[in-house]
């Protein structure tokens, strides 16, 4: 796999290890594109560095199927999760080639050196203990709307920002 420009994989301070920048990124500026692997609701697979994204194959009647999954087959897998995230992610549907392309985007300027990040934003039921560091963690790696999704025996690692 061709290595990404302006990034490089290293130990991170947040989790194992993480993609961080060798050159200085403008806010708004497309930082990386991710491959991977499309894997559908139903598949057997591991979803440990897979986005869930949008149903994007429609019903006959032009209802959102089930979630899909990109499963990143590149050097993005290492980005980690932030509270604070100093990037986003945003997939669309390539429907010629019946696949995803995703991509992150700096929220704001990105300094050489700094580790890239990006919200997981995990459903409330299957939140995880978070390690951002962030002054505004909350606690867990989950989606604020689905806190009360959040299983009992972790409600008490959130926190109020």
């Amino acid at each position: 796999m061709p290595l990404l420009d302006g990034l490089r994989v290293g130990r991170s301070s947040i989790h194992g290890y993480g993609l961080f920048t060798t050159r200085r990124f403008r806010e708004a500026e497309i930082m990386l594109f991710g491959d991977g692997v499309l894997w559908r609701a139903d598949d057997d697979f591991d979803d440990t560095y897979a986005l869930i994204t949008p149903g994007y194959e429609t019903d006959a009647n032009g209802q959102e199927g089930p979630p899909m999954f990109w499963d990143l087959a590149c050097q993005s897998r290492w980005i980690n999760h932030c509270c604070d995230p100093n990037s986003v992610v945003d997939t669309e549907w390539q429907s010629d080639e019946k696949s995803i392309r995703a991509w992150w985007t700096a929220t704001r300027d990105i300094e050489i050196g700094e580790e890239l990040t990006y919200d997981y934003a995990f459903s409330g039921e299957i939140a995880e203990v978070c390690h951002c560091g962030s002054p505004i963690c909350r606690g867990l790696i989950v989606d604020e709307d689905e806190l009360e999704l959040v299983p009992a025996e972790l409600r008490h690692f959130l926190r109020s920002a």
